[in-house]
């Protein structure tokens, strides 16, 4: 989980360093569980959602969730209500690709950032501000912010990698990349990744950035022999297989609107309210 997790903050790293660059990357995002034994569970898992005893159950739960003493303890907490109704959906859906993300949208303005992921139990916008050194989560539905940790916190796990380049080559958007095998070891597990990745693309230069601030925990968050940005990224492990690919790369000029905390919003603690 924590490697699935990295790859999600390397793209968040990549917006907060952009440099002079301005403009939107968007990511499809495509997951396919390879394990038997997890698919089982899966399939098993979907049979019993579809059984009307359990159907009745989770209307149960959406009708408690308009309860007068539910509501008032989700008012207190907006962020839990909408990390509620997300789960919901996601289970709703009855299968495991029901609950991961789908896409992620990244707009970028010099190096501030509004990143948001569609789809699964996952879904969030966040707002980094670099002049600010800080990282917001936003709830747009229920008008509400928190302030998330530091992502230097995030970097004193110990693993080890092997990077290769190769020289295979694709294009990504018409863009020229060259293809990257990483391999990491993190607790004695060995995980493969796939990074393709392209210098051509102008005020955004991974190396540079990912040599900065970000790594000031112990660990940088760009492995070391990988040169350019990620447009294409795959993730194996024993149970799943992941792949991330730019699908939209353009660059044009964003209102200055689109990088502030909006107007009528209330902070609320930490990430899911807690801090």
């Amino acid at each position: 989980m924590k490697t699935f997790l990295s790859f999600f903050f390397l793209l968040f790293v990549v917006a907060t360093y952009a440099q002079t660059f301005e403009g939107i990357i968007t990511w499809s995002i495509k997951t396919e569980i390879t394990d038997p034994k997890m698919k089982a569970q899966m399939e098993q898992a979907q049979k019993q959602m579809s059984d009307p005893v359990n159907q009745a159950k989770m209307k149960q739960m959406q009708e408690q969730m308009n309860s007068p003493q539910m509501k008032a303890m989700l008012e207190s907490n907006p962020q839990m209500k909408i990390q509620m109704q997300n789960a919901i959906k996601a289970i709703q859906g009855g299968d495991m690709s029901s609950m991961m993300p789908k896409s992620l949208n990244v707009k970028i303005k010099g190096k501030n950032s509004l990143t948001k992921m569609d789809g699964g139990i996952m879904a969030a916008e966040i707002l980094t501000l670099n002049d600010k050194n800080q990282t917001y989560m936003l709830e747009r539905e229920s008008k509400t912010y928190s302030l998330l940790p530091s992502g230097k916190d995030q970097t004193n796990s110990k693993s080890t990698h092997k990077v290769t380049k190769t020289s295979e080559t694709a294009r990504i958007l018409n863009h020229q990349c060259t293809k990257y095998i990483v391999e990491v070891t993190e607790h004695g597990a060995t995980v493969n990744q796939v990074f393709w990745t392209t210098t051509e693309i102008k005020g955004l230069n991974a190396k540079d950035f990912f040599n900065s601030g970000m790594n000031k925990g112990g660990q940088s968050m760009y492995y070391d022999g990988l040169d350019g940005v990620p447009l294409k990224m795959e993730l194996t492990t024993p149970q799943m297989i992941m792949v991330m690919e730019a699908t939209e790369l353009k660059s044009e000029k964003l209102p200055d609107s689109e990088f502030v905390i909006p107007a009528g919003f209330t902070e609320t603690k930490g990430f899911g309210g807690l801090r």
